[in-house]
């Protein structure tokens, strides 16, 4: 069965997943067993869709229907996958200019920074699969419809990502309060890559340590921070002024 954003019951949910229809995350009931359990649980894994095992109270709060121990979070969105979009802008002429968010975990975040991204001609955001916010309708809305028009990746291992653009050819620079540079010392004319670490721990340091370098935001103020899509808006139009020759 379908409710807002939602699907429910073990038959649904697998016949969705089959359908090829793009899920965010699934949650189960504790205890689950049984040969459709197996399939679907079989099929979750192999569509890398992430998922969590939660007590029967919590989804009887989602929903009143029989949800059998299983419910799905379609996502608003179409997903696209970054491997195929870096050889299409090379062969469109264009100069990448893409951004990476480090489990973002703000819906109202996300959604500003997609509105920006789209403003200043970012190709490409990417994700990681887990650990960000789900990008429903909510984030959507805030993001004026942002996340409907720039292309939206979500990849299991960012490391490999990371290396498959410095392969390519793309600079991938992290934002850190940690750096040295300023990000107006910077050439971002090149083909590059931003990545933004999450609110409260910034750039993970598996990522970090793979940037071809990083920059900062100077601060003069007392609080020494500043939100994360006001920091990454910073940036976006930089490299945008940049590449305008301004």
């Amino acid at each position: 069965m379908e409710e807002g954003a939602i699907t429910y019951g073990m038959r649904p949910v697998l016949e969705a997943i089959e359908s090829g229809k793009t899920i965010d995350k699934v949650l189960l009931q504790k205890g689950l067993s049984g040969p459709l359990f197996k399939d679907l649980f079989i099929r979750v894994r192999e569509h890398k869709i992430p998922f969590q095992y939660v007590p029967a109270e919590k989804l009887n709060r989602l929903t009143r229907g029989n949800h059998q121990g299983v419910i799905a979070f379609m996502s608003a969105i179409e997903y696209n996958d970054i491997y195929e979009i870096v050889p299409f802008l090379y062969e469109q002429g264009k100069t990448p200019f893409l951004l990476i968010l480090d489990k973002i975990t703000d819906v109202r975040n996300i959604g500003a920074i997609a509105r920006s991204a789209e403003c200043a001609g970012v190709d490409a955001i990417i994700l990681p699969l887990k650990g960000g916010a789900q990008l429903n309708e909510d984030a959507v809305k805030s993001s004026a419809g942002a996340l409907l028009k720039v292309p939206i990746c979500r990849h299991s291992n960012l490391v490999e990502v990371i290396e498959y653009l410095q392969d390519s050819g793309i600079e991938v620079v992290g934002v850190t309060e940690k750096a040295e540079d300023t990000y107006f010392q910077h050439d971002f004319k090149k083909p590059i890559c931003l990545i933004m670490g999450n609110e409260y721990e910034g750039i993970a340091w598996d990522y970090l340590r793979k940037c071809n370098g990083s920059v900062r935001i100077p601060m003069v103020g007392t609080i020494r921070s500043l939100n994360v899509s006001v920091a990454t808006g910073i940036l976006l139009f930089e490299v945008e002024k940049q590449r305008l020759g301004l």
